[in-house]
């Protein structure tokens, strides 16, 4: 497949993208080039190779949820000048 300037600014279009003539020139040039190293990748043989999601293995590293103690609300509200009462303040949204 050929990537031609013509191309991109029809998807540029689509985005709703402005292009100058020579953004889509180079545009064009990045995405064949992209293009032409995903065709030569997929020369390669790879009879015998399973195929794999992760290259190497992937545990969840993720701590676990523990519930801690948190500070009085007296001495959260104590630290702000924006309170009403026992709550936080915010600016009006609407």
């Amino acid at each position: 497949m050929e990537i031609t300037p013509e191309l991109v600014k029809h998807v540029a279009q689509t985005a709703r993208l402005n292009l100058k003539e020579e953004e889509l020139k180079k545009y064009a040039a990045e995405m064949q080039e992209i293009l032409n190293t995903f065709e030569k990748l997929s020369e390669v043989d790879t009879t015998g190779v399973e195929p794999s999601f992760h290259p190497i293995p992937i545990k969840n590293i993720t701590r676990k949820d523990e519930p801690n103690d948190c500070l009085p609300r007296e001495k959260i509200l104590e630290l702000t000048k924006h309170k009403t009462n026992e709550h936080f303040k915010g600016p009006k949204v609407l």
